[in-house]
Formats: structure tokens, sequence, C-alpha cells
């Protein structure tokens, strides 16, 4: 053979090196597309399903399978309508797609729930889920934890909660707050980055409420800590106004119902737990009209709570005005089944409806301890594109409005958000209890 046609062992090697590298690049693009851009190629669609059209008691048995138990039963009985909109894509910041390909290949789960290794920022678990792996559900779960929720950091200034009787239709209460969330750790887009330090307790995230709204609640304060350990149990405080004085929170207190409303502690956000605190199952890969929608585009509240910008909440109809009056899209939705390792608890169960795309929880229906359908909740989701101007190109998917209802006992809780992602509404010294005595005071 022609030396000159021959290949070196070395050059054999190099070349194969780089058809490595090259594969394995291509893979790595392919696993972040379908990930962060689930819409890029295609939308999903369902016989008879189309933009603007509305879903009743007339024509629901033709879309449930796109649409949950829960809300399907709400439909069925004529309390409320569904209008379907255009499916949209909510791109999450490019910086937290970009952490998220730095660490793919690189995290994984420890021996035992709650351990996680090798993760420094984005979506631990880009990777679609497999129905044959047991934890698949627990690494779901992991990617909600360490998504993009509110960002690096954000708060909802207003947030308007109203206690509704189901079937008078009578608002009982109206409670005025201000949330505040902050991570601590894996940031990606607000300085500091990658961290908040010093950071001695380890801690990962913050959420810190205080109540404005009524006078007998004024001053009400609730501080949480979640450590970087998903072992350690939050550390949680409470402020009572009218006892001016800092007291611990038993664990035990996040689920019972928070100020009297239809949530518990544990249910912000979605899921505000620990992993380690429930048994989580991934239950299948659906498509399923979600919450999503863009919050200038609708028809919103223009009698009540309209700040002096002009800003205006989203409005309520439906039973008992219980249902934000939103649209929905047909959307790539993660079940994942979450069922608490503690038989105390007062769910058996909470069947959550996972956003592929964003990792978002805007669907849950919870089960008392009877295997009974007890509560369901929706979290809207706007665009923030399409919401107020400081929150364009955030890549935030803008908690915007919720809906607790209790099934049994015909009760719910609606909550109206004007949600701002402004780092500075979020700096690290609110979420302390020196903080809260001082203002408090």
């Amino acid at each position: 053979m022609n030396n000159n046609n021959r290949m070196t062992i070395s050059q054999r090697l190099t070349l194969g090196l780089a058809c490595s590298l090259l594969s394995g690049a291509v893979l790595a693009d392919e696993v972040i597309d379908n990930a962060f851009h689930p819409y890029r190629n295609d939308v999903p669609s369902h016989d008879g399903l189309s933009a603007g059209m509305t879903i009743n008691q007339g024509n629901v048995a033709q879309f449930k399978d796109i649409i949950d138990p829960s809300f399907y039963s709400f439909i069925e009985q004529g309390w409320v309508e569904l209008t379907v909109g255009e499916t949209t894509s909510f791109d999450l910041h490019p910086n937290y797609v970009e952490a998220t390909r730095n660490g793919l290949g690189k995290v994984e789960l420890g021996i035992r729930p709650g351990y996680i290794e090798g993760w420094e920022a984005g979506r631990p678990f880009p990777e679609e889920p497999d129905a044959n792996d047991p934890r698949a559900g627990e690494k779901l779960a992991w990617n909600f934890k360490y998504g993009y929720n509110w960002g690096d950091g954000a708060a909802i200034l207003p947030f308007y909660w109203k206690y509704r009787n189901m079937d008078s239709g009578r608002v009982e209460r109206t409670l005025k707050f201000n949330f505040h969330f902050l991570n601590f750790t894996g940031r990606v887009n607000q300085e500091p980055k990658p961290a908040i330090t010093p950071n001695p307790s380890e801690l990962f995230r913050g959420t810190y409420v205080r109540a404005i709204e009524p006078h007998d609640v004024r001053n009400t304060q609730l501080l949480i800590h979640r450590s970087m350990d998903d072992t350690k149990l939050d550390n949680s405080w409470l402020y009572l106004g009218f006892q001016r004085r800092v007291r611990r929170l038993a664990t035990g207190q996040v689920t019972d119902a928070f100020l009297g409303s239809d949530l518990m502690i544990e249910d912000f956000e979605g899921y505000n737990g620990r992993i380690s605190d429930m048994n989580w199952s991934y239950k299948a890969t659906r498509y399923m009209l979600m919450p999503f929608y863009n919050h200038n585009d609708l028809v919103l509240d223009s009698e009540t709570h309209q700040d002096s910008d002009g800003y205006q909440v989203v409005a309520f109809s439906g039973q008992g005005g219980c249902f934000p009056d939103i649209t929905w899209q047909l959307r790539k939705v993660y079940e994942v089944e979450a069922a608490p390792v503690e038989g105390s608890h007062p769910l058996s169960k909470r069947v959550h409806y996972m956003d592929a795309q964003t990792f978002t929880i805007p669907r849950t229906v919870a089960y008392d301890r009877q295997g009974n359908m007890w509560k369901t909740f929706t979290i809207g989701q706007a665009h923030p594109d399409h919401h107020l101007p400081m929150n364009k190109g955030s890549g935030v998917s803008i908690d915007d409005s919720f809906s607790m209802i209790d099934i049994q006992a015909k009760h719910c809780t609606t909550g109206q958000f004007k949600g701002q992602v402004d780092p500075s509404l979020s700096t690290p010294e609110m979420f302390s209890v020196q903080h809260m005595r001082a203002t408090g005071n």
C-alpha cells in the first residue's frame, strides 16, 4: 500500500476523537433544542381544536384527552368555559439555556432522594424522561426546583388574594400582599453571578411575604429559607403584627391553611417543599390545554386594583368568580405524581402537570387521604414580552393569576398579580429575621 494513502494510528485516533466530539456536540444541540424550543418545528394539534374557539358543556367530551380530569369536570358541570389560544413559545433566558448546556451530562442523582451531584446552574436533567427509569419523576422534580420561575429574583407588588364562596359568589375577604423571591445560588442573569456571597447558611432560595391589608393582618410576614441541601428542613419564620414578635414555624404548619385561605404554604408556586418530602413518579408525556397567554391581549379587570401606572390585573368569572378569564394553549406537559413520604400529611398525592418548556407547574390536582379529589390549582402563565415593559426580554414565564379551588367545600381563593422582574425589589437584606423585626415595628 502506498505510504501516502496510509493513515497512521495517531491520525485515526485524532479523526475518531474529532468525530466523537462532533457527534457529542450534535447530540447536545438536539437535547437542548428539544428541551427549550419544543415548538420550533411544529406545534401540537388535536382534532376539532382551533385558536379562538370556546370549549363548553356542549363540546367538552371531544377534548377529554387534552384536559385534566378536574378541569374537565368543571366544564362538564357548566362552571366555566375555556377559550383556546394559539400555542406560542415561552423562551427562557439564553443564559439559563447556556448554563444547562454547560452542565449537560455532569449532573447525577445521589443514592437517595434529596441528593444531587454536579449541578451548578441551569436545568439539571434536560433529556426527555424515560418511562423505564424508576427515578424519572424525581429528575423532573429537580428540574422544577432549579427552574427559572421568577428568574434569579423578582417580586409580586402588589398581590391580591380573594376568598370566595363558590355557591353564592360572595367575596368573603380580600388580602393584599407583597411577595419577594431570591435565588442565592445558580444565578445566571442578575448580578452577582453565579452566587450571592457571603452565604454562610448555604441557602439556595429565599421567599419573603408581607401582608399589607386588611388591618387585622397588616405586617404579618413570612420568611422561608431553602437550603442547597435538600435533606435539610426549610427554616421558616412568621412575624405576627399584632404580637410584634417573630416565631419559627413548626414543620407541620406548612400544610395548614395559610391565613385562612385554601392554600398551604407548601402549595406556593405549584409545590413549595423539598424533593425528599415526596415520592415522585413520572406518569406520561402529554399534550394538554394549559393556562398560558399574553396578559396585555386579555380583557382585564378594569374595576378593581388598577394601579396608578394603568396596569390592570386578570379578571375572574365562572362559578363563584373562581376562574381566571384567560386563554389556554395546547402544550407539551409532563404528568408527575407526588405522594408524601409522611403518612400524617393531609394529602395522599398531588398530580402535577409540569410545562415541558418552562418547567413551571400551571396545573395541580390534589387528593385527600382517602384518595378523593380535593383541591385543584391553576397558575396562569403570562408571556414576559406581553406584560409590563420591565419584564420584556427577561425570559421569565410570569405567574400572573391563580385559583385554588376546594372542590369538597365549594370554596376558592383567587390571586391577581403584578409580577415584576426587577432585582432592586428583592435584595438579600430583605431575606432575614432582622428585616422582619425592623419592618414590623
